[in-house]
């Protein structure tokens, strides 16, 4: 199993809906600039389906992240099953006015299993800055 953390400085209700809401998604689920999350969507409920098409901004590398939710706590968990089965969750913690972020996933076996976790820290970390960046404009 993989799991990266963060803390992002904002409530729970703006991280929970940003994690949740497509018209977020895509402006924050890239591990780096020159990648791009054009389509999302996002049923949030248990045996809701998830889907965010991922990719290169180049086009070489294109993928769906897709499954199923199997377990859903309003601003607390997430746990789902990928199309391939394996499994992960999201758990959110709240501290004050910041929120810990811990994603843990089952990694693939096509790709090494440093460079999934170096992913997913991007991804993270671009998540933080987003929401703390809208935070101070608000």
């Amino acid at each position: 199993m993989i799991t990266v953390k963060n803390t992002i400085n904002a409530s729970i209700a703006k991280v929970w809906d940003f994690w949740t809401l497509p018209e977020h998604i895509v402006n924050w689920n890239i591990p780096s600039s020159d990648w791009h999350n054009p389509y999302a969507e996002n049923d949030l409920k248990v045996g809701g389906k998830f889907k965010y098409t991922m990719g290169t901004k180049d086009g070489s590398v294109v993928f769906d992240f897709e499954g199923t939710y199997t377990k859903v706590e309003n601003h607390a968990l997430l746990e789902y099953k990928l199309l391939d089965n394996r499994i992960g969750t999201v758990r959110f913690e709240t501290d004050g006015n910041t929120v810990q972020i811990a994603e843990t996933f089952e990694p693939e076996k096509e790709n090494p299993k440093a460079m999934q976790e170096q992913f997913l820290k991007g991804v993270i970390a671009n998540f933080k800055e987003y929401v703390e960046r809208f935070n101070r404009n608000v």
